[in-house]
């Protein structure tokens, strides 16, 4: 277990921890270029021949997008083998649901600016944008619910998904029920690189769109950068972060589970323990010790390289100087474990989300509480926020003036016409009769 002092940590150690394991790139994206390059000129070739060399999976142009059938044998085969897998999905797109259309916009609105002057907006979805689902060792079914949901609560027309195959070259049937639930029933059978490019150029299997969602390896991340100017490529969603801002109320235990939850996803993940108590980070230490043998030695690995490399304990003076960390830090999650949560709250200015109180763990956001669980990283939370129905929605300004309203502002309009040198703008409202 890594500890730091904050006080006492030099300006190149706190640059470290700040920037945790934000990546250079530049040999992905050497590699990602090529990959867009041959999508590009060859289409659902280059899809296929990538599909072999990265998944070892040889598919065809027919069996590139998921059937019908696949999706309704998969949800039906999941019922009848797990159960409750079923149930789960079933209660968490309810709860991520809800969340969702509790976002939703007026879809249109009008003000009366001054007598005669009227603005609004008008807010419509997106046509079209594909959800980028990864695979790992396994598949996410949680992340095509935080990416699907609210696609559908805004009313996108058209929504595909994209993801790695298994092993067999077809879905795991707990993203098959997903799909099942939510209605998402266009999926193809892609990932890396290669479907970021499929999707910005088009192919012909798989169409052209505006907008891609969700998170990836290095490689799907080089790609979206390169591709910036094509398509939309969203929020920042880099290595999983946390920090656990406890103050010496917290319950010792409860902390040391939560700080080994993000721990877990990778060696380049990032979890900190930020207390100015250090008879609480004592124990802290010493619980995870114990809760370590409970982990596979996958897992375990994992949080052993995390909590002694970009995470662990973080000892600070006091707890207004735990929050300003957090405020400098801006994590991707963050739980409040403090004597009053709610008091603190106010004060936490950057964060993707925050979790009050021993009962809230990033286990249930993650999954199932209700907010979205795809969040900024890399101190992104500064300036970005989750993914929300508002990535699937634009705005449209309206205008109306009456004549009367027009007599109003005309000479004004004119006036900043003339001053900023628009000849056209000012004789549009000058000789308007």
């Amino acid at each position: 277990m890594q500890w730091l002092e904050w006080a006492k940590l030099g300006e190149e150690e706190k640059r470290r921890i700040l920037t945790r394991a934000e990546k250079e790139i530049t040999t992905q994206m050497e590699i990602a270029q090529e990959i867009i390059a041959a999508v590009r000129e060859e289409g659902d070739r280059a899809l296929i021949r990538f599909t072999a060399r990265f998944d070892r999976v040889e598919l065809t142009s027919d069996r590139l997008k998921v059937k019908e059938e696949e999706i309704d044998e998969g949800y039906e085969r999941l019922k009848r083998e797990d159960p409750l897998m079923v149930e789960t999905i079933q209660v968490a797109y309810r709860n991520i649901r809800k969340f969702h259309e509790e976002q939703m916009p007026k879809e249109f609105w009008f003000t009366e600016i001054d007598r005669g002057i009227m603005a609004g907006e008008k807010v419509t979805p997106i046509s079209d944008v594909a959800l980028y689902v990864p695979r790992g060792k396994g598949s996410f079914p949680s992340v095509f619910l935080m990416l699907g949901v609210p696609a559908v609560v805004a009313g996108v027309p058209r929504i595909i998904v994209v993801t790695p195959p298994n092993e067999k070259g077809t879905l795991d049937d707990s993203l098959l029920a997903v799909a099942k639930v939510t209605g998402i029933r266009e999926i193809y059978k892609v990932g890396g690189a290669q479907a970021v490019a499929a999707v910005a150029y088009g192919t012909e299997t798989i169409p052209r769109v505006r907008k891609i969602l969700g998170p990836g390896n290095p490689y799907v991340t080089a790609a979206k950068r390169l591709l910036t100017g094509l398509i939309d490529v969203g929020l920042p969603a880099g290595p999983s972060e946390a920090i656990i801002l406890a103050d010496e109320n917290a319950d010792p235990e409860k902390a040391a589970l939560d700080l080994m939850i993000e721990a877990e996803h990778g060696p380049d993940s990032a979890s900190l323990l930020v207390t100015h108590s250090r008879p609480l980070a004592e124990k802290v230490a010493e619980i995870v010790e114990k809760q370590l043998p409970k982990l596979s030695p996958r897992r375990r690995e994992f949080v052993e390289q995390v909590l002694s490399n970009f995470g662990g304990i973080l000892l600070t003076q006091s707890l207004e100087e735990s929050i300003q960390f957090v405020n400098r830090y801006a994590p991707e999650h963050m739980e409040i474990l403090v004597e009053d949560p709610f008091s603190v709250l106010p004060k936490i200015k950057n964060a993707g989300e925050i979790l009050l109180g021993e009962y809230t763990p990033i286990t249930l956001c993650n999954f199932l509480l209700g907010p979205n669980a795809i969040l900024p990283t890399g101190g992104f939370a500064k300036s970005y926020s989750s993914v929300s129905v508002w990535d699937y929605l634009k705005r449209s300004s309206i205008g109306y003036v009456t004549q009367e309203g027009f007599e109003r502002v005309r000479s004004y309009a004119a006036h900043f016409a003339k001053v900023e040198g628009f000849d056209s703008h000012r004789l549009a409202v000058e000789e308007r009769r």
